[in-house]
């Protein structure tokens, strides 16, 4: 969990200007669905978090 809120606090949050709490909030929600969806891991083989359990769970099967 920590790891997750400083690659959030890093991609995201850093150097940005200041904006409401609603488009604060907004920005977050897009970033975790981008981040389990989208984002490309090196550690899981190149693949987003779900992809990985995806794939993972069919070899399982």
């Amino acid at each position: 969990m920590e790891n997750f809120f400083g690659v959030l606090k890093q991609e995201m949050y850093y150097g940005e200007e200041l904006v409401s709490y609603e488009e604060r909030k907004k920005q977050i929600v897009e970033y975790i669905d981008y981040y389990n969806n989208k984002r490309i891991k090196v550690k899981l083989a190149g693949l987003s978090p779900i992809q990985y359990r995806t794939q993972t769970s069919q070899s399982a099967a």
